[in-house]
């Protein structure tokens, strides 16, 4: 089984009325690590596809470059310029 981390949250005000209205018989989470879980899925999924979103710029610009500005590279220079780094 996955290793576990237990966070205690402190909120009030606006806060604690807003998780209040999304937890309960009336929200759309049974308790409050319920939906802190959801929201800390959705922000992984938010970077996640960030990360995916830069990734897809930088290959679509590397793909659109001219034929002329590639240039032949064996794996014996990859590996020594990536050992470089």
């Amino acid at each position: 089984m996955p290793e576990t981390m237990t966070l205690n949250v402190r909120v009030g005000g606006a806060l604690k009325d807003f998780v209040a209205r999304n937890v309960g018989d009336d929200g759309a989470y049974d308790n409050v690590s319920e939906y802190v879980r959801d929201l800390i899925r959705r922000d992984k999924e938010r970077l996640d596809a960030q990360q995916f979103e830069r990734l897809k710029t930088e290959l679509t610009t590397a793909f659109a470059a001219p034929e002329a500005s590639y240039q032949s590279l064996d794996a014996d220079t990859v590996i020594a310029r990536n050992a470089r780094r």
